[in-house]
């Protein structure tokens, strides 16, 4: 059906003599490969991909592989199954990436399922096969199958590894088997700074943050990934003084910050409450080059709004090309926490403009600036517009505002008709409870 249906494919791809001399210059695959490494569009790719079915190439695996690692980069992963399932006798470097494109977009159902026709079939597993497979287990959180996994690398003598023995370590400390995963790095023969990071942030992840700066200084090599890992354990846990104090040393050490560092560091000022820190974070970012993205940009309006500098927020909101749905979110519901309600309002309405859909999170800030101005009407108009117009099932958050604002304006019928709307489990108020339903607004 796919050879047919493709082979009629009208001809489209742009002239060349790749293209209109068959009598001068045969299409083969090295022709196919240049085709696909030039390839800009879907579109394009499937017209390539009939190019190679007509001219006989659909036997050869490299170009299979660039086809589907093209599909998987566009995130057209129907495509590639069906490229893949015309395969005879796929090698293992090919199911392994047909396994890691499943799990890379968020198919790692579809990429256990996959692994288990490969070892059902007799294909024999490499010891890339298993990291992959380890991966879209953690991301399934099929804990039980990646033990049977961890079992089948060592019968297939992979389980020493060290890219797999990294897989195993971020496996066990996510399952919250710590032990597990301390015995795998004890074991290792060979640690790379990986290794040691994995280490760092799985006993961070499982609350072992004293365990955690042992191992940190035990490292013999320290990069900005491991020295990061640390200091997120510390903002993790309340501790931001420890994050700065490494973070002094880190710089003693002349070992460059990244992106990750800094919002980490922010995330530490928001926690002293220290407007005076963050503008030094700030300036510490223009100085050394960094731009001002949708990760740490939305990072510093969270951190000016907290720290109690609206302005400073709205100037980093203004100054960025590139705003993420988070980015506008963390602007909105900063403008409703400082009272400025309508802005808030406003900029809701020219984020729809610019075609930027909003999620559970935009209308909590949407409601929240209701409250802050006590605005039953737009209220009620936005918490039936979420659900009407976007789909979204209200949450604990939306209902709160809600409850909130009708017992502002003694509309106790509706607190009652409104708790009673609720799921089951959302349901914590009684009603005439007034007191429980402001306990629960945040930020009001």
């Amino acid at each position: 059906m796919m050879v047919a249906c493709l082979s009629c494919t009208p001809e489209v791809l742009p002239k060349s003599n790749l293209f209109t001399s068959s009598r001068v210059t045969k299409f083969g695959s090295q022709e196919a490969l240049t085709l696909l490494q030039n390839c800009a569009t879907f579109k394009h790719l499937k017209q390539i991909h009939a190019k190679i079915i007509r001219n006989g190439l659909s036997h050869d695996q490299l170009l299979i592989r660039k086809l589907i690692h093209l599909c998987s980069s566009y995130g057209k992963m129907d495509y590639a199954t069906l490229i893949f399932h015309q395969i005879q006798g796929p090698l293992t470097f090919t199911w392994n990436l047909m396994i890691m494109s499943y799990t890379m977009n968020g198919c790692s159902q579809e990429a256990l399922l996959l692994y288990g026709l490969m070892i059902r079939q007799g294909f024999p597993p490499d010891k890339f096969t298993f990291p992959f497979v380890i991966k879209a287990c953690i991301a399934s959180s099929a804990f039980e199958q990646g033990k049977v996994v961890h079992g089948l690398s060592i019968k297939n003598s992979f389980s020493r590894d060290m890219f797999v023995q990294n897989t195993l370590m971020d496996f066990y400390f996510k399952c919250g088997e710590i032990d597990c995963g301390c015995r795998v790095f004890e074991k290792m023969r060979v640690r790379n700074v990986v290794s040691w990071t994995t280490m760092i942030s799985g006993l961070v992840a499982c609350g072992e943050l004293h365990a955690a700066r042992a191992v940190f200084e035990r490292m013999p090599t320290k990069n900005v990934f491991s020295w990061t890992a640390m200091m997120n354990g510390y903002v993790r846990n309340q501790q931001p003084e420890e994050a700065f104090e490494l973070f002094w040393r880190m710089q003693v050490g002349d070992v460059r910050p990244n992106e990750f560092t800094l919002v980490s560091l922010l995330k530490a000022c928001t926690q002293l409450g220290s407007l005076k820190l963050g503008r030094w974070i700030h300036d510490f970012a223009l100085k050394n080059g960094f731009k001002l993205d949708v990760f740490l940009g939305t990072a510093l309006i969270d951190t000016y709004s907290k720290c109690g500098s609206l302005e400073d927020a709205r100037r980093v909101f203004d100054e960025m090309r590139i705003k993420s749905l988070a980015t506008w979110n963390a602007m909105i519901t900063s403008l409703g926490v400082h009272g400025f309600g309508e802005e808030a309002l406003a900029l809701f309405a020219e984020m729809e403009k610019v075609n930027v859909r909003p999620d559970a999170i935009t209308f909590v800030g949407v409601l929240s600036a209701c409250l802050h101005t006590n605005n039953l009407e737009a209220g009620c108009m936005y918490f039936k517009y979420m659900s009407k117009h976007y789909g979204i099932t209200p949450i604990l958050e939306h209902y709160t505002c809600m409850i909130e604002l009708y017992s502002r304006a003694d509309m106790l019928d509706e607190v009652c008709k409104l708790a009673q709307s609720m799921p089951v489990k959302q349901n914590r108020y009684k009603a005439g409870d007034n007191d429980n339903h402001r306990s629960l607004v945040q930020r009001s």
